[in-house]
């Protein structure tokens, strides 16, 4: 009897709770009020929901936005495919381009031939560098990387742009892999091996003939004392047959004496040129500044390709939040003319100029110059 008066007395509590909980419900303002409040839950949800599947895909490099941008990480990703795989097939000995160096092993090239293999350990790149490829710029982010140099603060540099332009080409800031060598020794050989195996590899390169332009450009149409005395006036005995030229840059312009692009081309003709010494780094060839057949690059760049192949390059390496590459230079020198430089220049010379900066052309796939050529 009492365990059917407690039923009974439950029946009826839950029976007045769900009758308070149905004219509350019909209670037009709070029933709005609650429909409110559970339409915000729900966007609520949803938007964690969203944000954490977006913060996640992110986390993992899977998620690009649904635009052409994902198309063009593709074709970004099957260029540098191509870029690699020319370069191998031309360097393996089946191959029909010949030219001095391409079948040693990489122990039997000189210490300082690789001079220009810079490396980061804190990020596990190394970084061939090319003058007149935007190496300046690529310096400063190889300084960022590596940290070997501190602002006047006593900190690292974080901007690019922060770092002093007097010291980004100061030998002594860059660890290369010469320094190894001169460092370790005996024992730099199989750290090498240990780095190239192990890190990034990458080089930027140029149009070979827009490149000598360049050089020229920045090097002997303004005064430059360094080269002026190394180069400049050597050059204007041999070819301008000025035989005591003024001792300075300064003093030949002034006296309106200036070298001629005709006269750069026949120095570097001259078989007796690299007889004394190896070509400057600013025209030396560039297969001879980063030895592509004896190292396996990971990434191949182009100035022609700037923007896009720092873009995807800083990607692989996981750094495009924390790097801004530098802009390039407004004064860059365009293929266009290629036309108005080489007018004084003959066709036997500009063909001699061509043989002797063909492998370049051939390994980094930049079209003959027909044109300059067959006139």
């Amino acid at each position: 009897m009492m365990r059917r008066l407690l039923k009974n007395s439950q029946d009826n509590s839950r029976n007045n709770t769900i009758q308070s909980i149905v004219r509350i419900w019909n209670n037009r303002p709070v029933k709005m009020a609650m429909q409110r409040q559970l339409q915000y839950f729900i966007l609520l949800g949803t938007v964690f929901v969203t944000f954490f599947i977006f913060w996640n895909e992110l986390r993992n490099g899977i998620f690009y936005p649904h635009t052409a941008s994902s198309q063009d990480f593709t074709h970004l990703k099957l260029r540098q495919a191509h870029r690699r795989r020319m370069i191998r097939e031309l360097c393996s000995a089946n191959s029909s381009l010949n030219f001095p160096g391409k079948l040693i092993p990489f122990d039997q090239i000189p210490n300082k031939a690789l001079d220009h293999l810079i490396v980061d350990d804190h990020h596990g790149v190394i970084y061939c560098f090319v003058p007149k490829v935007a190496c300046t710029n690529w310096k400063r982010v190889m300084i960022v990387l590596s940290q070997n140099l501190k602002a006047p603060n006593g900190a690292p540099y974080l901007d690019p742009l922060d770092i002093p332009l007097e010291v980004i080409h100061n030998y002594t800031v860059h660890k290369t892999f010469n320094k190894l060598w001169k460092r370790f020794g005996r024992f730099s050989r199989p750290l090498m091996h240990h780095k190239l195996k192990n890190y990034t590899k990458f080089l930027f390169v140029r149009d070979p003939f827009v490149r000598l332009i360049s050089a020229f450009r920045d090097k002997f149409t303004v005064p430059d004392e360094y080269f002026y005395k190394e180069y400049a006036s050597t050059m204007l005995q041999r070819y301008a047959n000025i035989s005591s030229p003024p001792d300075s840059a300064q003093e030949a312009f002034a006296a309106g004496i200036r070298l001629s692009f005709t006269h750069f081309i026949q120095y570097l003709l001259d078989p007796q040129t690299e007889k004394k010494n190896p070509f400057n780094e600013h025209w030396q060839q560039m297969y001879r500044l980063c030895h592509p057949c004896q190292i396996d690059y990971d990434f191949v760049g182009k100035l022609e390709t700037l923007d896009e192949d720092t873009e995807h390059l800083l990607r692989i390496l996981g750094l495009d939040k924390y790097i801004h590459f530098p802009p390039g230079y407004e004064n860059r020198t365009a293929e266009d003319w290629e036309q108005e430089w080489f007018a004084s220049i003959s066709i036997a010379d500009r063909r001699k100029l061509y043989n002797l900066y063909e492998t370049d052309f051939k390994l980094f796939e930049y079209k003959k110059p027909e044109t300059l050529l067959d006139e």
